[in-house]
């Protein structure tokens, strides 16, 4: 099969930072699907894990990448029960799998959902990654119910990326919770009030100032990037037993300021149900599922805002180049390999 890799860790602007070759097709498990890879999303994860050294492949090998993706199911597993050859699924991968950046992916069972059947492949393989973080943040991490969180709000700061426009949708669509988000350019501040957003809020200036010119202390914080520096802000502006949550990483925080008001604090990384096989890793399977069905009726609507193409070494180059710049609206997208 074809498929598209790098040999060496480095920047993307490096001659063959991104390759295409040829390899074997993948040989699935008892409870893997083979799935024909139809469309792809492009995520941080994907740029942080192709410039770090520690995720160098050995020597010889080629290492595939990409996590989110769209396709048809070729061949299921002799212990498959969710799904049958000819299915039309979504899924975001598993982090020490061989990724989607390529025709075909083995991928498990219980990390995959029935791809929504309003979406074509491409804009459906924007939704999982993400829709799984945030779903984890505001059910698993801030442990609410469907339907809480009336007279408590959200502040999600760095709302425009992609998990921060599922997560606004998400909550106002399942949760009573009035939403803050953050963005600071005129394109992006559009944006998450088109996701849903009650309230927006400048990042480049004082959280505080902001949040509480508003008359609103925020029961839940999703920082989502830039947390390092606005950890400070946060902190004093949360409600005492608040809650929160974050994706980036941030190289020190000063996690004894949150005592005073009995804080929670937690680090969302939507891989560790797979990674660790955990007893209750179908979930993922159940949400996308949800995802699904909650954009064919309507209430959840696409955060791609770019189809860059169909997958190539040129084009996913250029997708790197884009999710480097930090610029990106929503999510980008590129149909399956030619």
């Amino acid at each position: 099969m074809k498929a598209i890799g790098y040999k060496q860790a480095g920047p993307i602007t490096a001659p063959n930072a991104l390759i295409e070759f040829e390899t074997a097709t993948p040989q699935i498990g008892e409870r893997d699907l083979l799935v024909e890879v139809k469309g792809i999303s492009v995520n941080p994860v994907d740029v942080k894990i192709r410039a770090m050294p520690q995720f160098e492949p050995e020597e010889g090998q080629t290492k595939i990448i990409g996590w989110d993706a769209a396709g048809i199911v070729r061949e299921v597993g002799n212990k498959v029960s969710k799904f049958k050859a000819g299915d039309e699924v979504f899924y975001a991968g598993e982090f020490t799998r061989a990724g989607s950046n390529a025709q075909f992916q083995a991928v498990d069972e219980r990390i995959v959902g029935l791809k929504p059947k309003s979406l074509g492949f491409a804009e459906a393989a924007g939704f999982p990654l993400t829709s799984i973080t945030a779903w984890e943040i505001l059910f698993d991490s801030f442990a609410l119910n469907e339907g809480d969180g009336k007279g408590d709000s959200l502040l999600i700061v760095g709302a425009a990326g992609g998990v921060g426009s599922i997560l606004i949708q998400l909550a106002k669509k399942l949760t009573g919770l009035t939403v803050i988000a953050t963005a600071s350019r005129p394109d992006t501040i559009d944006w998450v009030k088109k996701m849903g957003a009650d309230y927006v809020i400048n990042h480049r200036e004082s959280l505080v100032d902001q949040v509480k010119k508003l008359g609103l202390e925020p029961r839940y914080v999703a920082s989502l990037n830039g947390t390092e520096e606005h950890f400070p802000g946060i902190v004093e502006l949360i409600k005492p037993r608040g809650h929160i949550a974050l994706i980036d990483d941030p190289q020190t925080l000063d996690i004894a300021s949150i005592k005073l008001k009995a804080l929670s604090f937690s680090w969302e990384f939507m891989f560790a149900r797979s990674l660790f096989q955990t007893a209750d890793m179908e979930k993922q399977h159940e949400l996308l599922n949800r995802v699904s069905a909650l954009i064919d009726e309507g209430k959840l609507i696409s955060t791609v805002t770019k189809t860059l193409g169909s997958m190539g070494a040129k084009t996913l180059k250029e997708a790197h180049i884009q999710q480097e710049s930090g610029r990106v609206i929503g999510k980008n997208v590129l149909n399956g390999l030619l």
